[in-house]
This record gives structure tokens, C-alpha cells and sequence, in this order.
């Protein structure tokens, strides 16, 4: 299993939380060209995967307060 399908099984706290240790590790410096390229890729998809989370919670508490709606109108 590559590591981009292991990132996309991770829920959002944990995406989060890598994403966030990606930051500090290259906001400390001191590692090499590729690896700074290697881990800002990485920090890229785990941002989208994140938003990937939002997206979907946005998408449910929307469906939800619809249903609420739909329910009150009958009412």
C-alpha cells in the first residue's frame, strides 16, 4: 500500500495532526532540497485531505438543517 492511499484513509484529526507536524519540521529548516519538496507535497495532500473532511461535514450539516426545515414546514 503506498503512502497516498494510507493519507486518504486517515481521518481528519489525524490528517490534521500530520499536516501540522509537517509544517514545524519544515519550518525548523535544516534538511535538504528534496526533502523539503518531499515533505511540502506531503503537507499538500494532507491539506486537501482535510478540506476533503470539511468539504463532507459541510455537506451533512447542510443535508441535516435541510431535513429540520422540510420538517418544520409541515408543521
Amino acid at each position: 500500500m503506498s503512502e497516498s492511499q494510507t493519507d486518504n484513509e486517515l481521518g481528519y484529526e489525524q490528517a490534521r495532526d500530520q499536516l501540522v507536524e509537517v509544517v514545524r519540521t519544515l519550518e525548523a529548516g535544516g534538511l535538504s532540497l528534496e526533502q523539503s519538496l518531499a515533505l511540502w507535497e506531503k503537507g499538500e495532500e494532507l491539506a486537501r485531505l482535510c478540506e476533503r473532511h470539511l468539504e463532507g461535514a459541510r455537506e451533512r450539516v447542510e443535508t441535516a438543517l435541510a431535513s429540520v426545515e422540510d420538517g418544520d414546514d409541515g408543521q
